[in-house]
């Protein structure tokens, strides 16, 4: 079977604020920005990755769910425990750095963890919570 990961999404509570987020302060390009009813959603996705990419969309867009689990949806994305990503990165500290400096929320700063790996966590605006690993 040949399979590779095409796309993924997180949920957004304010485009300009997560299109922000992921294009200044993490460095990802813009490949799409669609509009429609009044809602948008943005895919973005790493430099020199063109095949990986992460579509920003509201989560009030979802078709099927009820209005108890769309109240749901924005509590645990409120608390950060909604969605999660994980990138690596070579450079842990310079990364880390430039969340510090793009004023991102910071879960942990770099920590060599008991499972193994050298990571860090932030949230994205929306609550989302992104982990770095250091590639060894």
């Amino acid at each position: 079977m040949d399979i590779t990961i095409h796309s993924t999404f997180l949920p957004h509570t304010d485009p300009e604020v997560s299109l922000a987020f992921y294009r200044d302060t993490l460095g990802f390009e813009i490949r799409n920005d669609v509009g429609y009813g009044g809602m948008r959603w943005i895919t973005v996705g790493p430099v020199g990755q063109p095949g990986v990419s992460i579509v920003l969309y509201p989560p009030a867009a979802t078709p099927g769910i009820t209005d108890d689990e769309r109240r749901t949806i924005a509590q645990m994305m409120a608390k950060g425990t909604y969605a999660t990503m994980l990138l690596a990165t070579r450079d842990l500290e310079g990364a880390f750095a430039k969340l510090q400096a793009g004023k991102a929320e910071i879960v942990e700063e770099p920590t060599d963890q008991p499972y193994g790996v050298r990571d860090c966590a932030v949230r994205d605006p929306a609550g989302n919570m992104i982990r770095i690993q250091q590639l060894r």
